[in-house]
């Protein structure tokens, strides 16, 4: 039976946040690391992936209520534009900027417990970092507070409605504080091996956001929604909270505790040594801003438009990146051992299986798209002529797809070194100005549809400047060899795309429609892939004829072991002491 949490070796180190962790397991255990066995992490990352894809299936409940009780209209833009403060602080305070900077300074806290006979480390860095986070985010959300008529004039100047957006950013900015805490917790909880409660948390914001919205829609509109965004993110931290407490509590109270951390830890998470994380993800959540700027002066519904169509577009592109997020301890353990070459094949077939999913999931949406939008939103206040503008707009946003996955996937090469680099972020923002250029001619010819074709070019822009830079960082990903499996997936995706299309308008019931449509992309995008020349990432390596030498068939035997761990498979962090 899995429980909560992966308990580490009295004398060893917690993983720094890569692995997933949520029962007891079977731990290989070296001097110096702690390492989860592959069982243990194949288990725990099926774990975490279900609570993702519940907390997924939550969320896109919450848009199809917003969708049957507020349609796509002057409301639903209003409470979209406030959404933008959610959105942002989840980015920073729970996903990247806080894990990142968090995570490694509680398992070196973690690492020197295990050696003090006085004084508790972790305790000490609680002590220390948690009352300035709690007083800089608290006057971060009043400000937001008192700031809302200005950021809403900022962030969307054309609403029909700012007052009512206001209202809602009012309400809105009260997660800034929720998610830190959320954020801090669930750092904290990775750091100690235990990854159940942090997975849970969108399931209990999307819980938060749909029980208040039902219970307050008829007083208050869609500011009940807002609401349910304030009263997610306190569920967020009391699904955590408990456990918190219980890990913090598994050392007796100390004899004499240290009166504050070592300095490179507070210097850690006063100046902010990830920048480059920071700015990365500062820049790609900027994509959103960007389009609703930029819709806002269009005819009301736009934004709501996007918005819906954006949903669901992405969820071939989040099924995709779970594979590279369960692979990606085993690249930065290679990294650590300093095997770059299994890093770089690990790399390759994860990007190449990514490309695939989401390549099959993007099909099925262009095929599809009316479809998909009409059986799960088209009731209430959401009509049919808001289910062909989404369904138009999706069938353009699908086109960034592959876009979105590489650059989720290539990312983590970059940011799995020691020290964060700055190219990312260059390459997001080269990628976002052309979405605002892009988007500013787009959006006046085409509307919604132009802005999300922006949003595609701008991220294929970000996903071909990582690729093409690749080979010069961490991990020497070979981009030729890459792209052309890429381009000859593409272009198994785009024959699928039409053969699902001609069978979606041949068939009248929509559930039918979309069953056959899917059935035959996958169909005609596997047959297409197995006739054509495989990639060159994907066949095993070619056996020479000569005879090898002894060190030539160890050397061999080394590398097909590498290449044939399995996902969460344990990779030396020191080569010397196996010798």
């Amino acid at each position: 039976m899995l429980g909560t949490r992966a308990a580490p070796h009295p004398q060893t180190r917690p993983p720094a946040g890569g692995g997933a962790a949520v029962g007891r397991g079977r731990h290989a255990r070296r001097k110096g690391g702690w390492s989860p066995s592959g069982r243990f992490l194949l288990r725990a990352a099926v774990v975490t992936a279900a609570l993702t894809a519940v907390g997924a299936v939550l969320g896109l409940v919450r848009d199809q209520i917003l969708a049957g009780y507020f349609g796509a209209g002057a409301e639903t833009d209003a409470f979209l534009v406030a959404w933008t403060v959610p959105e942002f602080a989840s980015t920073l305070l729970i996903e990247d900027a806080m894990a990142l900077i968090l995570v490694p300074a509680f398992s070196r806290a973690l690492a020197r417990r295990a050696g003090t006979l006085f004084g508790d480390p972790v305790r000490a860095l609680v002590r220390t970092t948690l009352p300035r986070l709690v007083l800089t985010v608290a006057a971060v959300a009043a400000l937001l507070v008192a700031l809302a008529p200005l950021l809403v004039s900022a962030l969307a100047p054309g609403l029909p409605d700012p007052q009512l957006a206001v209202d809602c950013t009012r309400l809105t900015a009260t997660c800034v504080l929720s998610f830190a805490l959320a954020g801090y917790c669930s750092a904290a909880l990775r750091a100690h091996g235990s990854f159940l409660p942090p997975a849970a948390i969108y399931v209990a914001y999307n819980v938060g956001i749909i029980g208040t919205t039902l219970v307050l829609r008829e007083p208050f509109g869609v500011r009940s929604a807002a609401a349910g965004v304030a009263v997610g993110g306190v569920l967020m931290v009391l699904v955590q909270a408990p456990s918190l407490l219980r890990e913090l509590r598994t050392r007796p109270v100390p004899k004499e505790e240290p009166r504050s951390v070592p300095a490179g830890d507070g210097r850690l998470l006063v100046l902010g040594m990830i920048a480059p994380v920071v700015v990365f993800a500062l820049s790609r959540q900027s994509q959103i801003l960007v389009e609703r700027f930029l819709a806002s002066p269009l005819p009301a519904g736009a934004i709501s438009h996007l918005n819906y169509a954006q949903k669901v577009a992405q969820m071939p592109m989040i099924l995709s990146l779970m594979l590279c997020t369960v692979s990606f301890p085993v690249v930065a353990r290679a990294l650590a051992a300093g095997d770059a070459e299994a890093a770089r094949r690990r790399v390759e077939r994860d990007l190449l299986l990514a490309a695939v999913v989401v390549l099959i999931g993007a099909s099925t949406v262009i095929a599809a798209a009316p479809q998909i939008v009409e059986i799960l939103f088209q009731r209430g206040a959401f009509d049919r002529a808001d289910t062909a503008a989404t369904a138009a707009v999706m069938r353009v946003y699908a086109l960034g797809l592959l876009g979105q996955t590489m650059v989720g996937a290539l990312v983590r090469c970059y940011f799995s070194a020691a020290r964060p680099l700055w190219y990312p972020a260059a390459a997001m923002g080269a990628g976002l100005a052309a979405t605002a250029v892009t988007g500013a001619v787009g959006a006046r010819v085409w509307g919604a549809a132009g802005i999300a074709g922006a949003n595609a070019l701008g991220i294929t822009l970000t996903a071909v400047l990582l690729l093409s830079g690749a080979h010069r960082q961490t991990v020497p990903v070979d981009a030729r060899r890459l792209g052309e499996g890429l381009l000859r997936l593409a272009t198994a995706g785009a024959w699928a795309t039409g053969a699902g299309w001609l069978c979606s308008v041949l068939v009248g019931t929509p559930v039918l429609s979309l069953a056959v449509a899917a059935v035959v992309v996958v169909c005609v995008f596997v047959l297409f892939v197995a006739c054509a020349a495989k990639a060159p990432e994907i066949p095993p390596l070619p056996r020479s004829p000569r005879r090898r030498t002894p060190h030539a068939r160890t050397g061999r035997a080394a590398s097909s072991a590498a290449e044939a761990s399995p996902v969460g498979g344990d990779v030396p962090l020191d080569r010397r002491r196996l010798r």
